[in-house]
């Protein structure tokens, strides 16, 4: 044991000074090594071959008569690869082509010996001139795959190798194989594909093995990584079948297609070509503002919330206008750094103002301010908490801003003065049942009793279901889904949403900002967009996994691409979303929107619920907040006990 311990130590260090002989070494230094090399391998193949064909060791023959050409040979062979290049090719570059002119090489140098048999005179057989030049190109291109392998050995002293298994035994996993056969850090160690005609085969060097073999390769292989080298295979099926070798533990990196490395484009981005009206089941509202503008050229708006889905794009539609000034009210610093960031480039040369303001809706003080220091003639309040799960869990917060933020908001716009306020509701706030419907059919309340008192300020609320492509909508969760390869999570068989685009939803609320002083309407109007039949959330799955160009695995299908897996209703969510809470419509100057007629609630009765809903804020009192909107939110029925979703939380 003690001498193999000093073999090993010898073996080490003879790896480490040839390791720092080679690394001090300059590139030309390397590449005159590369062409003395085949120097002296043209006169040694020579001597080779003559010592087959005279049958010995010291062929008396080469030094009588055949002396000339071992002396021709060095320079010729030098010449021939100055020219061809042959010393500049590097060892782990070394392939079929530098191959080729290594071949070219021997072929110079192989006429050289005829021609010098025929010229001088000299007798040397026809078969070993052929004989010489297949013994060159031989040892010429031995010499070069054993000093890679010897530098591939010294290169990877002191170094940890990993062990890597392809799947995929195509092109792709043999070209990968080819690739990693000169690297010092990483080892491949098989293939697995699932082409039964493939297994026990051996390509580019591998084995070949099934894919239920994983396991017991990973351990008795001691296998670190897997390298998925099917470009071809759709993105679902990859998807899957890198998540079970995840499950396994393994780290799992995929090859990316020809198409993918020249910058063709991706899934995500072919997924937001799709025209939202192909989603909607019914024609868009008109992309032109047909009346109304007046309502806001040279005007000072704040948009609260400017810097979500809707709120954004109210911004930005507002710009065509000309307002004087934009005031970007906005309680997320990054959110309001990127809208604030793009609406400035906007805005260059229209001549509106792009003010942002960091804060938040229930701080009353601050929403002075803002309006009072820009001169707000218009709010559009866009600003709540709205994704449904996360309200159901924190229903202090979300009333807290959806309810109160609206009131202070509110009362700021009729102590300051300002012309209009616009409250951005949701189907959801009809006969709800989740915390965040409720809060938003109070605020509703809320505005519809400001705007009975009001003497200046012109109240008015939208609604509208879903917005297409909105953060938390279904859009962007089912474009990620289809992008990992499903499966598409659905809540329930036959849910369904009334559903518009980003730029209907925001002409909508314009509309309706202009609509408050005409005939007939003195504020508080609730607007509702004529949305058409409601969509099934299961066909707009369907739908877009077929745009993305997959298709749906089921039991008819089960060669399917992508499963749609049904994981139940979350906590407050309703089957079918309404958009009135009482009977009928009436008519607006626009023929597409629509004015509900819904009763408010009392003065003081709004006046109670605001000072209960504050005082369970300021306790924490998530009970009593659920009490209020109980009380005060006519049809509300909750979906799960406060009990349960307490445990749930």
């Amino acid at each position: 044991m003690w001498r193999a311990k000093q073999e090993g130590s010898g073996v080490l260090r003879f790896r480490s000074q040839l390791f720092a002989f080679v690394d001090v070494m300059s590139r030309r230094q390397k590449q005159f090594s590369l062409l003395m090399i085949d120097v002296v391998l043209a006169p040694l193949a020579f001597y080779l071959t003559c010592a087959i064909v005279f049958g010995s060791v010291v062929p008396k023959a080469l030094f009588d008569s055949l002396f000339v050409i071992l002396c021709l040979l060095p320079p010729v062979a030098a010449l021939a690869c100055l020219a061809l290049g042959v010393h500049r090719i590097q060892l782990k570059a070394y392939e079929s082509t530098a191959i080729l002119r290594t071949g070219a090489v021997a072929a110079i140098v192989t006429g050289t010996v005829a021609l010098s048999r025929s010229l001088l005179g000299l007798w040397f057989p026809v078969a070993g001139v052929f004989l010489f030049g297949l013994v060159f190109f031989l040892l010429a291109v031995g010499s070069r795959f054993a000093l890679l392998n010897l530098l591939l050995w010294v290169l990877r002293l002191g170094t940890e190798r990993t062990r890597v298994l392809i799947y995929g035994a195509g092109t792709t996993g043999m070209q990968l194989a080819a690739a990693l056969r000169s690297h010092e850090r990483v080892s491949a160690v098989a293939f697995v594909d699932d082409n039964v005609a493939l297994h026990g085969t051996t390509v580019a060097g591998l084995r070949v093995y099934p894919a239920h073999r994983i396991d017991s390769l990973v351990q008795d292989r001691q296998i670190d990584r897997v390298l998925l080298a099917m470009p071809s295979v759709s993105t679902p099926k990859l998807g899957k079948i890198a998540r079970g070798l995840q499950a396994r533990g393994l780290d799992v990196m995929m090859v990316p297609s020809f198409a993918q490395l020249v910058g063709s484009e991706t899934l995500i981005d072919s997924l937001t070509k799709v025209a939202p009206d192909k989603f909607l089941g019914r024609r868009q509202m008109d992309k032109a503002l047909p009346l109304g503008a007046e309502a806001y050229t040279g005007k000072s708006i704040l948009v609260s919330g400017a810097g979500g889905s809707v709120g954004s794009e109210l911004c930005r539609q507002l710009i065509l206008h000309r307002p004087s000034r934009i005031v970007l009210f906005e309680v997320s610093e990054i959110g309001l750094y990127n809208i604030d960031r793009e609406l400035q480039g906007l805005a260059s040369g229209t001549g509106v103002e792009i003010v942002p303001v960091l804060g938040t809706v229930t701080d009353a003080r601050m929403a002075r301010s803002a309006i009072v220091d820009n001169g707000v003639q218009v709010i559009l309040h866009a600003a709540a908490y709205k994704h449904v799960p996360i309200v159901e869990a924190n229903p202090i917060a979300g009333v807290s801003n959806n309810v109160l933020g609206t009131r202070v908001l509110a009362d700021a716009a009729e102590e300051c003065g300002a012309e209009r306020f616009i409250l951005i509701s949701t189907d959801k706030a009809v006969r709800p049942t989740n915390v965040m419907g409720a809060s938003k059919r109070l605020a509703e309340h809320v505005v519809q009793d400001l705007a009975r008192r009001s003497k200046i300020c012109l109240f008015s609320i939208v609604r509208f279901g879903n917005v297409l492509g909105s953060s938390g909508s279904v859009i962007p969760l089912f474009k990620e889904q289809i992008a990992q390869g499903g499966p598409v999570t659905l809540t329930h068989e036959d849910v369904t949403r009334y559903f518009m685009t980003i730029s209907e939803a925001v002409r909508l609320v314009l509309l309706a900002g202009s609509f408050a002083d005409a005939d007939g309407m003195r504020g508080g109007d609730v607007f509702v967009l004529d949305m058409g039949k409601p969509t099934r959330i299961r066909d707009l799955a369907v739908q877009m996994i077929e745009a993305a160009g997959y298709s749906v695995r089921s039991p008819d299908n089960p060669d399917g691409d992508i499963d749609i897996e049904v994981i139940g209703l979350r906590p407050g969510e309703k089957l079918h979303e309404e958009l009135l809470i009482g009977e009928g419509f009436l008519t607006t100057p626009h023929p597409k929107i629509m004015r509900a007629r819904e009763a408010g609630l009392p003065e003081l009765r709004v006046a109670g619920a605001l000072r209960a809903l504050r005082t369970a804020v300021a306790t924490g009192d998530s009970d009593g907040v659920r009490r209020v909107i109980t009380d005060c939110v006519e049809g509300y029925q909750p979906a799960v006990a406060p009990e349960a979703l307490r445990s749930n939380a």
